[in-house]
């Protein structure tokens, strides 16, 4: 089949990318003439794991190309994806200029029929806009489809390829035929294609994205608990993980949540509530818990150095607001970040790859390290904020070398309280 992908961003690359694995013949359109002209020459923008392998692997094949026209695009593919930014809006709300923008656009340039497939997570009745906005150009027959992403960062080519299921929200038998042409290739081992009306398609990626949040939420008020009562969140997840019911998943504490979707997410479907005068309670309460817990190290951190932090040396294990990725939206280092400087603390830093996001956002207020243990070098204590697998086992000896006092806070849990005991390093963590 051939497909076009509007919009070059993480969801975007990821569709387009995965839809050429399977033999379809993809063009992406992207307005940035610059990342179009890099990704021409084989260079993946954003850091997946394995995308860059079928990326270039597709390229090289002639099945995946690039371009700025829309009007090329349209031309090209019988399905269409729009998979563009969705921004938080100062009300909380999701900003659809983008979408609908470009919706107007294909209204005008459409000269047969298409089906318009809203990637993007959207707010509930996003379809009904779609379709009305095309249509006031349109002069021939159209579709829209809702078809949400469930792509975790750091695994979306996985995902993709052997999704656990796939919504598709239409009305229309024959836009419903050609995606589930398109998508049975990924789902031979039985995984469901689900289908629905477009508005409960949209409601259930916020759906789904706000009952995780809101799991790890609940997860870190316990560990909070924890703390007061002296349990063990570990023993408390444990516990818990084994019931059925509950599963084992979203059950680990920590610092909060951060990324690109459920911090936008959540308040998107609590501004939906508002609109239509329902209020969500529990989303109320997720959003100000996380807030408060993505620095709910620094006063601990204070409280060791008896707050007087001015003119300390902190470093940092980790940028990203999660492992293999480099996307630090809502990164609960950054807040971490923000609240040190205020206090007048040097900072040093290291992550596999988020720094030179970080850079452009802090420049020379902060320093970038070469290496985990160049970023010790003569700090008066370590934050780990992010679990990438290389924090997980260190050489503690040069860890105590390194470091002024060999004292770690750690917002992830990473290490047993025993082993920190005996490696002789003062060891706060998240509810233990």
């Amino acid at each position: 089949m051939k497909i076009t992908v509007v919009g070059t961003g993480y969801v975007g690359l990821v569709t387009g990318t995965c839809l050429a694995e399977t033999g379809n013949e993809v063009l992406c359109v992207d307005i940035d003439a610059q990342k179009v002209t890099t990704m021409q020459q084989g260079k993946v923008p954003i850091y997946e794991p394995h995308l860059d392998i079928i990326f270039q692997r597709n390229i090289k094949a002639d099945r995946l190309k690039f371009t700025t026209s829309l009007e090329e695009g349209l031309t090209f593919g019988e399905i269409i994806f729009l998979a563009l930014p969705t921004p938080e809006d100062e009300d909380g709300s999701a900003d659809l200029s983008y979408v609908l923008g470009v919706a107007k656009q294909i209204g005008k340039l459409m000269t047969s029929y298409k089906v318009i497939v809203d990637k993007s997570t959207v707010p509930v009745g996003t379809a009904d806009k779609v379709t009305v906005t095309i249509a006031k150009n349109a002069t021939v027959d159209f579709d829209v489809v809702s078809n949400p992403e469930f792509l975790r960062e750091g695994f979306a080519v996985d995902d993709f390829l052997k999704p656990e299921r796939i919504v598709i929200g239409s009305s229309s038998n024959k836009a419903i035929a050609l995606m589930k042409k398109l998508y049975n290739p990924f789902v031979r081992s039985g995984n469901p294609i689900i289908i629905m009306d477009e508005k409960s398609a949209e409601l259930t990626k916020y759906a789904a994205n706000s009952f995780l949040a809101t799991k790890i939420t609940f997860m870190n008020e316990i560990a909070n608990f924890c703390e007061k009562v002296g349990a063990d969140v570990d023993k408390v997840r444990v516990g818990m993980g084994t019931d059925s019911r509950i599963g084992k998943r979203f059950l680990f504490p920590g610092i909060g949540y951060g990324g690109s979707c459920f911090p936008k997410d959540v308040k998107a479907l609590q501004k939906a509530g508002a609109d239509v005068n329902y209020h969500f309670a529990i989303l109320d309460a997720v959003i100000n818990v996380n807030e408060t817990q993505k620095t709910i190290l620094i006063p601990r951190i204070s409280s060791y150095f008896n707050h007087n932090l001015a003119g300390k040396t902190i470093a940092i294990w980790g940028l990203s607001f999660k492992p293999e990725t480099d996307d630090i939206r809502e990164a609960p280092a950054l807040y971490m970040i923000d609240e040190l400087l205020k206090a007048k603390v040097n900072i040093q830093v290291f992550d596999p790859e988020a720094m030179p996001n970080v850079q452009e956002k802090y420049g020379n207020k902060i320093t970038f390290s070469d290496g985990m243990y160049d970023a010790l070098e003569s700090a008066d204590a370590l934050i780990i904020s992010t679990e990438w697998s290389i924090f997980r086992t260190p050489n503690f000896n040069k860890v105590k070398e390194k470091l002024n006092n060999p004292v770690i806070f750690d917002g992830r849990n990473l290490y047993d309280i025993a082993d920190m005991k005996t490696e002789g390093i003062e060891y706060y963590s998240i509810g233990r």
